[in-house]
């Protein structure tokens, strides 16, 4: 059995899709993202797909960039996922030279890559140099079998509204995810200035569901929201949930989560997942309130290039 590694083509977004859902199902995966995130990515990230066949079949993938929009030039990043049951075949080792190989090309000065924690990926990562530094949690919520809190009843002077009251002009939703995403904990600090490219990537993103996403105005005002994406079939993923500086610890980010988790529940959403850094204590006080459970945790390890 012979296991090469290779640049992904678009008739690989169905194999792909295939291999993302089995090793993190716990993440938006479809084949219309990754397309879409490969035709539309900025230059600059030099964003690369790569691909992991064994006897024709892909077994791994792996996403590999420049994190272009971080204050700090030279980041650079690499995800590989593989098949359960198709480890230890060399695929991983191949990914990640080949990405690391592309990143130093394009000016990476440290790498880093989120890694599973457990032993096995642990160890991989251990033997080829890499240190571990933060983790995040990722949270998993029974939509279709549990129950929610019920729905909370809107403060005077604020009003729930929906991502797509904001079609004419998504600008308000793109100064506030530029405020929230300044302070998320994080290796790799990220300055949204590019607001073309956050129409692109974000706002008309295929996975993202512009109808499940919840907004909280105050006083006319933008004061928190929560961002959803989601694969059109059963799973939804939380992708940003935040609260603008001046409205925080009023229970407002918690009013935006639960109006667009009761309202994913009844678009028929059966299974729902966010991510939170470890050390996100408040995030995760909230999620634990709705009843959501730890079901996977991963570590971000890093190396510093010479």
């Amino acid at each position: 059995m012979t296991v090469i590694v290779r640049d992904f083509r678009p008739s690989d977004a169905e194999a792909w899709t295939r291999v993302r859902r089995a090793s993190v199902p716990y993440l938006v995966a479809t084949p219309e993202q990754v397309l879409h995130d490969l035709a539309h990515s900025h230059p600059d990230r030099h964003y690369r797909l790569l691909v992991a066949e064994e006897d024709g079949e892909i077994i791994a993938t792996a996403q590999a960039g420049i994190a272009h929009d971080s204050a700090e030039p030279g980041q650079g990043y690499f995800t590989p996922h593989t098949l359960p049951g198709r480890t230890r075949r060399g695929a991983g080792s191949l990914l990640l030279s080949t990405a690391e190989e592309h990143l130093m090309e394009a000016g990476a000065t440290s790498l880093y890559a989120w890694v599973m924690d457990t032993p096995e990926s642990l160890e991989f990562a251990r033997n080829r140099g890499y240190r571990p530094s933060r983790s995040a949690h990722f949270q998993r919520l029974d939509l279709a079998g549990g129950s929610l809190p019920p729905l909370q009843e809107v403060p005077a002077g604020a009003e729930l509204r929906t991502g797509a009251d904001f079609a004419d002009d998504p600008r308000p939703l793109f100064d506030a995810d530029v405020e929230v995403t300044a302070d998320e904990p994080g290796d790799i600090p990220i300055e949204l200035d590019d607001y073309e490219d956050w129409l692109t990537n974000i706002w008309r993103h295929p996975a993202f569901d512009q109808e499940l996403t919840s907004v909280v105005l105050v006083d006319g005002g933008v004061a928190a929201f929560s961002a959803a994406t989601t694969d059109g079939e059963r799973t939804y993923l939380s992708s940003m949930t935040g609260t603008l500086r001046d409205f925080r610890g009023q229970g407002l980010a918690k009013l935006a989560k639960n109006d667009s988790l009761h309202r994913a529940r009844a678009a028929g959403y059966t299974d729902a997942y966010t991510s939170n850094d470890a050390d996100n204590g408040p995030m995760l006080a909230v999620n634990e309130w709705f009843g959501y459970t730890i079901c996977a945790t991963e570590v971000r390890h890093v190396r510093i290039l010479p």
